[in-house]
């Protein structure tokens, strides 16, 4: 096991009813710029709940953050944030609704020309406004973690920063939420935190069984409960148990002591940012490219996730990574995910578009620092 500090000081609330405990987690005599998305929250009562929690403070709103939160839209709650003097936030919503509130809080105290490069060139964080956190989407685990994920309109770039200075203060997780949701918001979930726990999981052995048995352990929990939840929306046990592995898929806990592969995430935001795929469905994409052209690399840990996940202990050792491919693509299909980029009408003029700004960038990403330009075009032509 590698060396590792482990530090999460992100307080959560689980449970039915639990968004009535905000009041006691906002500090008194703040003022507080609510933030929500499209309007899911008016329906589903949860913008109801949070206003009677909320009775009394000082609350300004800021409403229409995108699925992918879009920086031209962040940057005008940054300035009703300096025009009001916010000194809070309280995000209200999914995965996108708290990253682009992580930014929101970045940016407000960042003493740089230009906010964008928090993304663009990783500036330091060195401030942010406090956060808090209400979440009606399980999928990216953004409300027990530092990472914030942000999309230019003017560019087509989907850039990411993270940063202890934007971990929420709080987090609420009312797996109740999940009712109302569509299909495709739980088939995007599902794989989201599924494909979480591969990047931390897939790579090479470093003798940390714990964490390996921990991330089985989200996994197993994922294939079984997530059918259970696109089946029965109100099916609060199958509910709970889904909210809480994206959770755990994410909030740092299973990633200590051992290596990591962001390498599919980066080539999905690619995907994302020029053909604006929901992002769980870029993962379902580009992970079994990945786990094709890197075989060699991952030889191990791919059979071990063969036969501990699907059961997979015999033929050679490409005949059992071949299943496992298999049995990770068969399981987003049969969640509604599809895994090509033809599904998603994806010219392979993208391919090469994805590959130009790897090389500009200079991106060479993985465990082993070894997928760069070249092997970013195999991974997507193996997708076609």
């Amino acid at each position: 096991m590698n060396n590792f500090t482990f530090q999460n000081p992100v307080k959560v609330l689980f449970g039915k009813g639990q968004i009535a405990q905000i009041r006691e987690q906002l500090p008194a005599n703040s003022k507080i710029l609510l933030t929500y998305g499209g309007g899911s929250i008016f329906k589903n009562g949860v913008y109801q709940q949070v206003k009677e929690a909320t009775n009394g403070f000082n609350i300004l709103e800021f409403g229409g953050i995108e699925a992918n939160p879009k920086f031209e839209t962040l940057m005008k709650a940054v300035a009703i944030c300096k025009d009001e003097q916010i000194d809070y936030l309280l995000a209200v919503g999914g995965g996108s609704v708290l990253d682009g509130t992580k930014f929101i809080a970045a940016a407000v105290c960042f003493e740089g020309a230009d906010p964008w490069d928090i993304l663009a060139k990783q500036a330091e964080v060195k401030a942010a406004l406090p956060i808090g956190a209400v979440l009606t989407l399980p999928a990216t685990g953004s409300e027990m973690n530092g990472n914030s994920v942000v999309s230019r309109i003017e560019t087509q770039e989907k850039l990411a920063f993270g940063s202890p200075m934007v971990m929420p203060q709080f987090s609420v997780l009312d797996p109740e939420v999940i009712f109302s949701l569509p299909d495709r918001q739980v088939a995007n979930g599902v794989v989201d935190a599924f494909v979480h726990v591969m990047e931390q999981y897939l790579t090479y052995p470093v003798n940390a069984p714990l964490q390996d048995r921990m991330a089985e352990g989200i996994l197993h929990t994922l294939i079984e409960e997530g059918p259970k939840v696109l089946a029965n929306r109100n099916d609060y046990d199958a509910a709970a148990n889904f909210m809480w592995s994206a959770t755990m898929a994410l909030n740092g806990l299973i990633a200590v002591g051992v290596p990591q592969d962001w390498a599919t995430h980066l080539i999905g935001h690619e995907l994302t940012a020029y053909h604006g795929i929901d992002h769980a469905r870029t993962l379902a994409i580009v992970l079994p490219g990945m786990m094709d052209l890197k075989r060699e690399n991952k030889e191990a840990k791919l059979l071990q996730y063969g036969e501990r996940i699907w059961g997979i202990n015999q033929g050679t050792t490409n005949e059992r990574i071949d299943a496992a491919i298999a049995k990770t693509v068969e399981f987003f299909e049969s969640v509604g995910i599809k895994t090509k980029l033809p599904d998603y009408d994806v010219p392979s003029e993208t391919i090469g578009k994805i590959a130009e700004r790897f090389e500009q960038r200079g991106y060479k990403v993985g465990e082993h620092g070894d997928i760069g330009p070249k092997e970013v075009s195999e991974i997507l032509e193996s997708r076609l």
